[in-house]
């Protein structure tokens, strides 16, 4: 199944979920930003890459914002060239609006990833052609006063059925690309991937995720990251 037709299911089951309290609005911009999540994988999920960079879900001024993982606005539009407009969710936070492209703010995870990459491959495409980043969740959670919800907080009973759309979608794109390894950015993705791929014969590794939640990363990630990197053998 190509990653079109993955996400697209993705999107369509994950939109018939819902959520309670303490969670009050749902953004997934699978749908009202399909338009530049289908650009992002028709140009960029190439076959036999080296690796996944797996992420966890959207953040409200990245993925949220522009429908490409760890997408922060300037990187998708500059670097990534990718381009289109963004509609609007059915229920819109007061303090989480989504301007798509036009989004004044600036995500930070999403910022030192792209920014990273930009610095040390010469195009999107030479990255590209040797990795490309997945989010296993596409969904972004907001609680009433504008915090970010990650899925493990969930209930069991609302997440259980979002973790089987979310986790099929990941081990039908790995199957589609055949990367050599996912590697987790941050502890949880790489700990979801070694349980969603257990059966398959490919590596798990690990990255530093780009949080500014996270004082490690603060003091510098991309070094740090570019280090693991090289570890992982994933770094020519």
């Amino acid at each position: 199944m190509e990653t079109i037709q993955i996400a697209e299911r993705l999107r369509d089951e994950v939109s018939s979920l819902r959520f309670s309290k303490p969670v009050t609005h749902v953004y997934n911009p699978l749908d009202y930003a399909w338009d530049l999540h289908e650009q992002y994988l028709r140009r960029y999920a190439r076959k036999g890459v080296r690796a996944i960079w797996l992420g966890m879900n959207p953040g409200p001024w990245g993925m949220a914002q522009t429908g490409v993982p760890f997408g922060e606005v300037g990187m998708v539009r500059d670097w990534l060239k990718i381009d289109g407009q963004v509609r609007q969710p059915d229920s819109i936070h007061p303090k989480r609006p989504i301007q798509g492209l036009d989004c004044p703010r600036s995500e930070v995870s999403g910022r030192r990833l792209w920014t990273w990459a930009s610095e040390y491959f010469e195009s999107a495409d030479s990255f590209f052609d040797q990795f490309f980043v997945f989010n296993w969740c596409p969904l972004c959670f907001m609680e009433e006063g504008g915090k970010n919800r990650t899925p493990d907080k969930l209930p069991a009973a609302e997440r259980k059925p979002l973790m089987e759309a979310c986790d099929q979608a990941l081990l039908e794109t790995v199957k589609e690309l055949q990367p050599q390894m996912v590697v987790g950015v941050g502890k949880f993705a790489k700990d979801q991937a070694s349980r969603i791929l257990k059966n398959l014969d490919i590596e798990i590794g690990q990255i530093l995720h780009p949080s500014p939640a996270s004082p490690i990363a603060n003091r510098g990630w991309a070094p740090q990251a570019e280090r693991q990197l090289l570890d992982l053998g994933l770094l020519l």
